[in-house]
């Protein structure tokens, strides 16, 4: 028996409207033996940050050979690119608005295609949902054995500029990329950016006007586990996050995504 071949969809449509529905099913109407996998559909409105940082987290659980069609796209109907991306064992469609920048930074085995073919595309084309028309019909393709480099000539896709902290010598300065259910603010700085850098128990983060002393291991380090102090710690997805031990660090200290954060090496 033949291996299924996984689609994830990760967009900002929300689920009341049919927007979802019409992926899955012009999706499943080229390829029916498709396996289809919402990552989610919550992604805050055009918020291409908060779609690239989800991608990043989850792609790599997957088994290898999955295609994960992502739409956040603000820029539909303009002359942004479509792509598909191959890096590692995974396939990649959608907008070429730096919503791949996490997936595909440092990669050296990238190829990238701009979807310029329109043999894999709807037979019309809508100005304002590319997502069913254009990016759906690719995967299905995709998924359906199609080469990637019959889709359209190579390119080089954008990579935004927040997707790296800067670093001089007192330490680093980043930015939230993302707040989660639990009002935790992921920033782009990770682990990899830490350490051999900066001393986690001597260090400063500051964010919003707040001085928090070191990066702790777990939300509950902070003050013996009081409730409410605010503390740093590298989350599960390798990335910095500011929290607030079983509370919302975006409510209490009112920070949004963009919120500039700096690491200092040593204490003030």
């Amino acid at each position: 028996m033949s291996q299924k071949i996984v689609i994830t969809l990760l967009t900002d449509f929300g689920i009341e409207d049919g927007y979802v529905a019409s992926l899955k099913g012009v999706i499943l109407g080229l390829c029916p033996e498709a396996a289809l996998v919402d990552i989610s559909h919550s992604v805050p409105p055009q918020d291409v940050r908060a779609g690239a940082f989800l991608l990043s987290t989850v792609y790599r659980d997957f088994p290898k050979g999955t295609i994960h069609l992502a739409v956040v796209d603000p820029g539909v109907g303009t002359e942004r690119r479509g792509l598909a991306l191959q890096t590692g064992s995974y396939q990649f469609v959608g907008p070429d608005n730096g919503l791949f920048s996490l997936v595909i930074e440092g990669k050296q085995d990238l190829q990238a295609y701009s979807l310029e073919n329109p043999v894999y595309w709807r037979p019309e084309v809508s100005n304002t949902f590319h997502g069913r028309d254009i990016f759906a019909p690719v995967a299905a393709h995709l998924a359906c054995g199609v080469p990637i480099d019959l889709l359209g000539p190579s390119c080089t896709p954008i990579v935004a500029d927040w997707v790296s902290p800067s670093k001089n010598e007192t330490g680093l300065r980043g930015e939230v990329i993302y707040i989660d259910h639990f009002g935790n603010c992921i920033t782009n700085v990770t682990a990899e950016h830490i350490e051999g850098f900066i001393d986690r128990k001597q260090c400063i983060v500051r964010v919003a006007q707040r001085m928090i002393p070191g990066i702790s291991k777990t939300y509950a380090e902070a003050a013996e586990g009081e409730a409410g102090e605010v503390l740093a710690l590298v989350g599960s997805s390798g990335h910095l996050e500011i929290a607030v031990n079983r509370g919302s660090a975006a409510k209490n200290l009112k920070i949004p995504v963009g919120e500039p954060i700096i690491i200092y090496k040593q204490q003030l």
